[in-house]
């Protein structure tokens, strides 16, 4: 029997004022499964992901989580929130606040979990993205890749069914970036659900199980990453991957290119 998809989008819209964003995508993730959306940008990707969070409200259009439509009126959306971690381009985190207890505040908060509790899990969850050692000190003590990190195992404390990240290496230096990749990687080997809109297309190649390429709201081209870099159905694809290709790497061939990126997202911090 196939396995039943963990999101299941089916012609959603959102619109703000009187232009239309997010015009009729339909999206299913399965259990385990890696999904990378790509696209230039303002063509709704961010928005796409906060209606899935439903930090902004869909025009149209309905989202399950599981057997659950989270669209449905009267859903309880702090509930829904619990299932679904989000990982943002910028930290959020409260400067102060220890890094652990940026990690806790939500289970003892949210969930009411006791705090002794809270902190065992809290240092499990820093454990898992490689900062044990950094429990006691303050967002302002660490660099960019360590905080998007607090802001990964912050999300992780709440146990969600899937993991939202929405261009969690953009505000980041390149070495950097590969801090928050080789924990991606790993959350990926243990079988997390994901859905990331990123430009990091080594680790698209590498870890994705599908890359969905979106354009103006649209989803013009889903597929396999063997399928989408080296033979794209779409024009509009093969020339987004190619420009993409370029501006990393000046005059280098799209493949050399994707070599070193790929390198760079494997390389341990």
């Amino acid at each position: 029997m196939p396995e039943k998809p963990i999101l299941r989008i089916e012609n959603l819209r959102k619109s703000f004022g009187g232009t239309e964003i997010i015009k009729g995508i339909s999206l299913e993730v399965l259990p385990r499964e890696v999904v990378v959306i790509v696209g230039p940008s303002g063509t709704g990707k961010s928005t796409l992901l906060q209606c899935i969070n439903l930090l902004t409200r869909p025009t149209g259009g309905r989202i399950w989580l599981a057997d659950r439509e989270i669209t449905a009126p009267g859903v309880n959306v702090n509930r829904i929130r619990q299932r679904i971690g989000m990982v943002f381009q910028e930290f959020n985190l409260f400067n102060h606040l220890t890094t652990l207890d940026n990690v806790t505040i939500g289970l003892t908060r949210v969930l009411g979990m006791k705090a002794d509790e809270a902190r065992r899990k809290g240092r499990f969850e820093l454990d898992r993205v490689g900062l044990s050692d950094h429990a006691d000190k303050y967002p302002a003590q660490l660099s960019g890749g360590q905080k998007q990190r607090v802001g990964i195992a912050r999300a992780l404390g709440m146990d969600p069914a899937i993991m939202l990240f929405d261009e969690p290496t953009s505000a980041l230096d390149p070495e950097l970036t590969g801090e928050v990749l080789n924990v991606m990687h790993k959350l990926a080997r243990e079988g997390m659900t994901m859905l990331v809109v990123s430009h990091e297309m080594g680790f698209a190649r590498e870890v994705a199980h599908r890359i969905v390429f979106m354009e103006a709201g649209f989803i013009v081209e889903a597929g396999p990453p063997q399928q989408l870099f080296e033979a794209p159905r779409s024009e509009r694809a093969r020339q987004f991957l190619s420009m993409i290709a370029r501006s990393h790497n000046g005059a280098d061939s799209p493949e050399d290119q994707r070599g070193r990126v790929a390198d760079d997202a494997t390389r341990k911090p």
